[in-house]
Parts: structure tokens; C-alpha cells; sequence
């Protein structure tokens, strides 16, 4: 029952962070039947996180357990003094509920299978584990010593936090963060699910059971964070091989899951990448998209809660429908307290900040989100360019300790199937005419991903026609914003390395946000047409929409089981423990360093390729090395040329029997141990290992002998 136990020592920190910062979570969503208090967890981990990153950056505190909870503390302390009367209803004990056992659900499934082995979890341990050991910021790149992770790491920054606030080790840490995410994200949407459909009753003058609530915001909830897409219909065909689709309707067969490959959803147009949370809860890879759920879902709350608290606006005539609803005129005061509330400008600043150092890409679409809100809030005036101008500033004050220390690795904007006549222009400004790159989607594939948020749109623009209510817009141009998003990679692409799956992140990055935004969207659909009147159209309706939420709940029932088993095993969350029977020698070194060495130091360890077993060392310590994965350094430096520079250096360190050269190698790089296990035998297959032991000392001897660690200094 470790793994329970663990969990429970891991939640009752949450809980604490959470009722800690539950009076500022209330200020910000007084409106909300539940005070918002799904999101005080989420506003205690982006507090105390980015507070200890920014000291860190300026090296005023150390990043250490003592210097997070001084910061908890005062922050904490800054929390008591603007507490208001908060009353425990029934629905935040639901809710604390469903955060609970949606965290022990997730944290039982990876107890199944808890390796932090395969993908890219080498990589987001290593971050995790680098800034763990890092006294200040930016931290190193575990696989380009000494320099500084060129990455968007924040994300990766909050999960050390928490292992180092929470002293549980990383190697179980791993998994609660995954189980946390998940829990946050369930619990998250179920809140905002019900304070749309609250707000929508309450304009509607419509009540709404404590019942009908909980149904809906479980439904949006799982929409969003277990169900797939519109795919899953090849449970009833006869299935396509790996990355040659078939269409659909060409292989029907009746009711076939063994047929369904569950990643097919994920890479179903050719060349390209179309993930969506439910599937990154399967694979469990910490990517920055993953970090940035729960903080995706506080910035689309908290843009709820602006757009409905700008008094001064109509709805413009082209979104009014038949109702041509017009809200009051207010006074001069009230405009100045809602377009010239700075509150706002901070908050959406700092929030697309969070998103631009969790995950890249995040940053624009949701600063373009809220420049859309706002436009339909302000329309072109002088309140709108105030507004944005506001929240541009302070998004790049709050990303400026980041981006300070990081270079984009993106080169230009891609023009999808340029026409011919611009292709010898090369480019243009920021565009890019590059010769054949062209890769349209075909429509059907597109409607298999994402036409469940076709259908809702469309669905809510008819329904609503006669009478559309504030929220009802809110949620349209979401869905709206959603439909935008994954047509973008249609026309362009974000310049990197990869040549045949050129527009491959762009569609990933986008298509992502497109599936939460939307899922919400679909959730809040549901809800309108439950007060349509019982006609044949409207019966139409409700079965379309039935139909394809049927398909998308699918997706989990077979995904899961497909990558953990029959979930019969007892539990257990050490991530590392996998090494220990398939590398021993690798596990003893890796324990030997984490255990003896605390501070970071640099190692030597054989350089490997990309999404393989070499520098787990590395990966599994957060000990630099002099250079890791090659395709990955290659993205992230901008240039093949940074890790193959490298590659002849550590070739001869291994290889080379001149003493002398060894030792200015080992000075160049500043090398503290050297490694030796199976990797480096087999990917130097002259190491004349000897040397080491006349330039240092022999510290670990692995006890099946095919491994050993050396002290150089």
C-alpha cells in the first residue's frame, strides 16, 4: 500500500496549498456558485513556483525546501490579510471529492506502470531532476553542460517544486504530478461546466438542480480529460495499418476493437501530430502541454469571468440573433472600474506569461484568445488598445526571467503549399516559400478530429438564434476560437527542423488547445438544447449530439487497458525501479550519485540517440553531460552542429590512450565523474577504460562488473 500512502501524503500538501489560497481564489471568482475553489490549488502551485523562480533567477534565494516554504509562508500571509467569509458548501466538499479520488484513480493506473522509461520521459525527468539540483536559475541542460536549458521548462520548474516542498523523491514524484494534472484538470472543468450552465439558467431565468449541475459538469469533465475524438469509429471496421489510413467507410465490419490501435487517433493525418489529454494521461510523458492544462483552464475561467464582467457592451448584431439583446449603459465610473481595472491586464499578463514558459506555443493562442474577447467586449476603441497594450506589457515583464536566458528555436513562418509564383522569393519578412512543402488535410480526416466541435458550434448558433445570452457568446467564441485553431496549420507553420513533418508541432501545439477550448464548448452545448422544446428536429438534434459524444467516450475504454494491462497489478510508483532488472549497473551508478553526491555536478556518459535507453545517467541524476540526445539538442540549439561539435571530444575521452589529451579534455569540460557501463562499451567499442583510474579514482564497481563510476577530481 505504498503507493496509497505516498498519494495521501502527497494530497493533503495539496489540500493545504489549496486552503491557503482559497481567500485570493474567492476575490478573483466571487461570481462562481463555488467560490472557484477547484482553482486555489492551481493559484497556490503558479504562486509559490513562479515567486521562487524569479528570486532564483535574480539569485536573491536559493532554491531550496526551506526558501519554498518561506515564500508559501508569506504568500500565505498575504492571503489571510484579504480573506473574506468563505462558507463550505456542499459542492466545494463534491468538488474537493472529485479532485481526491480523480487523483488516486490516476495515481492507481500508473501505479501499473510507473517507468519513467520510453518516449520522452527521459527528458522531462531530466529537467525535473536538473532544476531539483540547481541552487539558482536558468538550470543546465542535463545533456549540453554547462549550458542553460533552451527549452520552456516552467512547467517542469512546478513539478520539482512540488517534489521538493512535498520530500517525497522524484522517482515517485514523477507519477503524482501526472496523477495531480489529472486530478486538477477534472476537477477544474467541472467547476467551470457548472458556473456556465449557472450563469446561462440565471440569464435564461431557468432553474437548474443541484443533480442536473453535477451530470453536466461530470460530463464536461470527462469530455475533456478522457475522452478521444470522432476516430474511434474504426472500432467498427476492420481497422488500417500504422500511418496509412484507410477511409472509414470503405471497412466496415461490425463492432471490432481488437482491431483499434488507440495511437492511430494521434497521427491520423499523415505527417502530423494531434494529441489531446487523454492520450497524454495514457503515455504519461511530462511534456510542457501537460503541465499547462490546469493553467489553461484557470486563464479560460478567469476570461469567463472578465467577459462577463464588462458592463458597457452589446452583443454585436451579427452575434445577437433574433434577440438583439442589449445590455445597460453604464456611468462613467463603471466604465472606468471595468476597461481601466488593472487587475485584468496583470492577470491575463501574467497568465499568458505562465503559458509562453510551460509551452511555447500556448502564449499566442491565448493572448490572441483574450485580444478576441476583448474586441468583442471593447470593440476598435480606445479601451481595447489600452487593455491589450496592458496585458502585452505585463506579458513580457512576467516571461522576462525566462526569456532572458532562452532563444526561440522556431526560424520563421511557414507558408503551407505556397504558390508557385512566391517559391523564388524564399521569404518574405517572417514568411517562409518553401519548394514542396505541401501537405493539405483531407476534409474527412479533419471531421474525424475535431468535427464533434463543428457539430456544437453549429448546434449552438441555430439553437440560440432567437435568444443568445451573454454566456451563450462566451462559449461560441470559444468554440469559434476552437474551429480557428486547427484550420492555422491549413495555411501555415511554425519554421523547425524536421523536413517531412514540417507543420507536424504546429498542428500539435494548436490542435491541443483546440480539443480543451472546444470540449468545454461541447459540455455547455448539452446543456442548451436539454431545454428544447420535443419536436422531430429537435429529437435530430440530441441524437447527432449523443451519437458523437458516444464515440468520444470510447476512446478511454480501450486506451487505457491497451497500455497498463488488466489493471490487476499490485501498485507501485518508483519510476526508476524498471532499471534496476534491465540496466543494474546503470541503476547502482544513478543511485550512488543521488544518494552520495547532493550537489550537480558534470559527468562524462556515452552520447546516444533520441528516444533510446543511452543517458539515462544523466537524465536519472540531472547531472550534466557533454551531450545527449542528438536530435533533440539539435531542436533545442537551433543547429546540428551544437551536439556533433561534441561528439569527437567524447569519442576520444572514452577511446583515446594519450593521457594528456584526456586530461585537457576533462578540463575542458569541467568533468567531475566519468561513467562506464554497458552503454558506453557498446557505443565505444575501444574504451580503454585504464586511464581513469591513472587520472582518478575507481568510487563505484558495479557488483555484476560491467559497470563502474570514476572520480576525476
Amino acid at each position: 500500500m505504498s503507493w496509497l500512502i505516498n498519494s495521501l501524503q502527497w494530497y493533503v500538501l495539496l489540500l493545504a496549498l489549496g486552503i491557503i489560497f482559497l481567500p485570493l481564489t474567492k476575490k478573483l471568482f466571487g461570481s462562481f456558485v463555488d467560490h472557484g475553489y477547484p482553482f486555489s490549488k492551481t493559484i497556490a502551485i503558479l504562486l509559490v513556483s513562479y515567486s521562487v523562480f524569479v528570486l532564483g533567477v535574480l539569485k536573491l534565494l536559493p532554491y531550496s525546501w526551506l526558501g519554498i516554504v518561506a515564500v508559501t509562508v508569506v504568500l500565505g500571509y498575504l492571503n489571510w490579510r484579504v480573506r473574506k467569509k468563505i462558507q463550505i458548501t456542499k459542492i466545494i466538499v463534491f468538488e474537493e471529492a472529485l479532485f481526491l479520488v480523480s487523483f488516486l484513480f490516476l495515481s492507481y493506473i500508473r501505479g501499473q506502470e510507473p517507468s519513467i522509461h520510453g518516449l520522452e520521459k527521459f527528458m522531462d525527468y531530466g529537467f525535473m531532476q536538473s532544476i531539483l539540483k540547481s541552487s539558482y536559475f536558468p538550470p543546465t541542460d542535463m545533456w549540453h553542460s554547462p549550458d542553460p536549458i533552451n527549452y520552456y521548462y516552467f512547467g517542469h520548474l512546478v513539478g520539482a517544486t512540488l517534489i521538493k516542498l512535498s520530500r517525497i523523491p522524484a522517482n515517485i514524484g514523477y507519477n503524482l504530478i501526472l496523477a495531480t494534472i489529472f486530478g486538477l484538470g477534472i476537477s477544474q472543468t467541472f467547476s467551470l461546466t457548472i458556473n456556465l450552465i449557472n450563469r446561462a439558467s440565471n440569464e435564461l431565468k431557468k432553474s437548474i438542480s443541484n443533480l442536473k449541475q453535477v451530470v453536466f459538469g461530470l460530463i464536461g469533465a470527462i469530455l475533456l480529460n478522457l475522452a478521444g475524438n470522432l476516430h474511434t469509429i474504426y472500432f467498427f471496421t476492420k481497422g488500417y495499418p500504422n500511418d496509412k489510413p484507410v477511409e472509414f467507410w470503405k471497412i466496415f465490419s461490425g463492432f471490432n476493437p481488437t482491431a483499434y490501435w488507440y495511437p492511430n487517433a494521434t497521427r491520423f493525418i499523415p505527417y502530423t501530430i494531434h494529441e489531446f489529454p487523454s492520450y497524454s494521461y495514457v503515455v504519461a510523458d511530462l511534456h510542457g502541454h501537460v503541465f499547462d492544462i490546469p493553467f489553461v483552464l484557470l486563464t479560460i475561467a478567469l476570461l469567463f469571468v472578465f467577459f462577463m464582467s464588462v458592463k458597457q457592451f452589446k452583443i454585436p448584431a451579427l452575434l445577437a440573433g433574433r434577440s438583439n439583446f442589449e445590455f445597460q449603459i453604464p456611468s462613467l465610473a463603471s466604465i472606468r472600474s471595468t476597461l481601466y481595472d488593472i487587475r485584468y491586464t496583470i492577470l491575463f499578463g501574467f497568465l499568458t506569461a505562465i503559458h509562453y514558459m510551460t509551452n511555447a506555443f500556448d502564449g499566442p493562442i491565448y493572448l490572441l484568445l483574450v485580444f478576441g474577447l476583448s474586441l468583442i467586449a471593447y470593440r476598435i476603441s480606445r479601451n481595447f488598445f489600452i487593455f491589450n497594450g496592458l496585458v502585452i506589457f505585463f506579458f513580457v515583464l512576467f516571461s522576462l526571467p525566462f526569456t532572458l536566458f532562452f532563444k526561440p528555436f522556431a526560424t520563421g513562418i511557414g507558408v503551407n503549399c505556397a504558390p508557385q509564383f512566391l517559391i523564388p522569393l524564399q521569404t518574405f519578412g517572417p514568411f517562409l516559400f518553401e519548394k514542396g512543402n505541401c501537405q493539405p488535410s483531407p476534409l474527412w480526416m479533419m471531421a474525424l478530429l475535431w468535427g464533434q466541435f463543428w457539430i456544437s458550434l453549429a448546434i449552438l448558433l441555430w439553437t440560440t438564434r432567437l435568444k443568445r445570452t451573454r454566456t451563450d457568446l462566451f462559449v461560441i467564441l470559444c468554440l469559434a476560437f476552437s474551429f480557428i485553431l486547427v484550420w492555422i496549420p491549413e495555411f501555415f507553420y511554425a519554421k523547425d527542423i524536421y523536413p517531412q513533418h514540417f507543420r507536424a508541432n504546429t498542428m500539435f501545439k494548436l490542435g491541443y488547445q483546440a480539443y480543451i477550448i472546444g470540449s468545454i464548448g461541447i459540455a455547455y452545448t448539452l446543456y442548451r438544447i436539454s431545454h428544447l422544446r420535443i419536436t422531430l428536429h429537435n429529437a435530430l438534434i440530441r441524437f447527432v449530439m449523443c451519437a458523437c459524444i458516444f464515440l468520444l467516450f470510447l476512446y478511454p475504454l480501450f486506451s487505457f487497458q491497451s497500455f497498463y494491462g488488466k489493471l490487476d497489478k499490485t501498485p507501485h510508483l518508483d519510476g526508476i525501479k524498471w532499471l534496476e532488472t534491465s540496466h543494474p549497473e546503470s541503476f547502482e551508478i544513478v543511485e550512488y550519485l543521488n544518494g552520495k553526491v547532493k550537489k550537480q555536478v558534470r559527468i562524462l556518459e556515452a552520447q546516444g540517440d533520441s528516444y533510446t535507453d543511452f543517458n539515462v545517467v544523466s537524465s536519472y541524476t540531472g547531472n550534466p553531460t557533454i551531450a545527449g540526445w542528438w536530435v533533440h539538442e539539435w531542436l533545442w540549439r537551433g543547429s546540428s552542429q551544437f551536439p556533433q561539435n561534441r561528439i569527437s571530444d567524447i569519442t576520444a575521452l572514452y577511446e583515446s590512450h594519450d593521457i594528456e589529451l584526456t586530461k585537457r579534455l576533462l578540463q575542458k569540460y569541467d568533468i567531475d565523474y566519468v561513467v562506464v557501463t554497458t552503454f558506453e562499451r557498446e557505443k565505444y567499442p575501444k574504451l580503454y577504460e585504464e586511464k581513469f583510474i591513472q587520472i582518478g579514482r575507481k568510487v563505484v564497481n558495479t557488483k555484476d562488473g560491467f559497470g563502474a563510476l570514476y572520480r576525476t577530481k
